[in-house]
């Protein structure tokens, strides 16, 4: 069974990574191999490059298979929620 998304994070942000719509560009890894490298497991090393420097690459991928959020925003949101 294939698995929706994947998240990894460096504890400021996380990219999400959605398998069946990566259209394999590899622009990813070939922009930033210190955190997107194929052929190394898991294939996302997020201490591999500053959070800025990610985040730039990750919004390079053509394909929306790579995205991102902000931790501390993520936190902020589900502190903040009113309850239903």
């Amino acid at each position: 069974m294939s698995v929706e998304t994947k998240k990894y994070t460096n504890g400021e942000v996380t990219v999400v990574w959605k398998p069946k719509v990566c259209t394999h560009s590899t622009m990813c890894w070939k922009g930033l191999i210190q955190v997107f490298n194929p052929k190394e497991r898991p294939w996302i090393k997020m201490d591999g490059a500053t959070t800025e420097r990610t985040i730039e690459q990750v919004k390079k991928c053509p394909s929306g298979a790579l995205s991102y959020y902000m931790n501390d925003e993520m936190n902020k949101e589900s502190t903040t929620r009113e309850p239903v």
